[in-house]
C-alpha cells in the first residue's frame, strides 16, 4: 500500500512539472499579455468565399462564422474605447450590395469608438472615394489601394489623430494566391490602448 501511495505522489509531482512547462494562454490566444489599460485583440480575414472572418476582443469572439454574424464584403465590429463593450457588429456586401448604407454607418460612428474590420470574399468592388476617405479617417492607410478580392484586416478608431499600426493587407494576385482566385488568410493580433479621458 505504501508503494502505490508513493507512486501516486511521484506521478502528481511529474504531472505538475509537465503542466508548468505548458505556455501560458493569453486573451484571444495572442502571443503575449497586454499591458494594463489595453484591450487584447486577434482577427483574421475570410478564407476565399468559404470561411468567414473572425474578430476577437478581450477573449470575446465578436464576429465569426460559428456565431453566424459575418458575410461577404466588409465585416465591422464597433467597441467602446473606454470600456471595451461591444456597440455593434455588421457586415456590408461590397460585391452585390450598395455602398450607401455602409457610408451612413461609417458617418454614425462616435468619437472614441474602436473600429475592427475584416474582409470576406470581396470587400472592395463597390467601395467609392467617400467610403475610402471615411475609413482612412479611422486610421487606415491600405484602404486607398484595397481592390477586388484582396484580404484586409484593420483596427482603428474614430477621432484617431495618427495612422493605425494595426493593419494587414494581401493583394489578390493570380500568380501568388493560395486559393484559386483568392490570396491567403491575413491574421493580426495586438494590444489596443484603452481610451483615456
Amino acid at each position: 500500500m505504501d508503494a502505490s501511495l508513493g507512486n501516486l505522489f511521484a506521478r502528481s509531482a511529474l504531472d505538475t512539472a509537465a503542466r508548468s512547462t505548458k505556455p501560458p494562454r493569453y486573451k484571444c490566444g495572442i502571443s503575449k499579455a497586454c499591458p494594463e489599460k489595453h484591450f487584447a485583440f486577434k482577427m483574421a480575414s475570410g478564407a476565399a468565399n468559404v470561411v468567414g472572418p473572425k474578430i476577437c476582443l478581450e477573449d470575446n469572439v465578436l464576429m465569426s462564422g460559428v456565431k453566424n454574424n459575418v458575410g461577404r464584403g466588409i465585416n465591422v465590429a464597433l467597441v467602446n474605447g473606454k470600456t471595451g463593450e461591444v456597440l455593434d457588429t455588421k457586415y456590408f456586401d461590397m460585391w452585390g450590395g450598395d455602398v450607401a448604407p455602409f457610408i451612413e454607418f461609417l458617418k454614425s460612428i462616435q468619437d472614441g469608438t474602436i473600429v475592427l474590420m475584416g474582409t470576406y470574399d470581396d470587400g472592395a468592388t463597390k467601395l467609392n472615394d467617400e467610403a475610402r476617405r471615411l475609413i482612412a479617417e479611422l486610421g487606415s492607410t491600405s484602404i486607398t489601394t484595397l481592390a477586388f478580392r484582396d484580404n484586409w484586416v484593420f483596427c482603428g478608431g474614430k477621432g484617431i489623430k495618427t495612422k493605425s499600426p494595426f493593419e494587414q493587407h494581401i493583394k489578390n494576385n493570380k500568380d501568388t494566391n493560395k486559393y484559386e482566385g483568392w490570396p491567403e488568410v491575413v491574421e493580426m493580433e495586438g494590444c489596443i490602448p484603452q481610451k483615456q479621458d
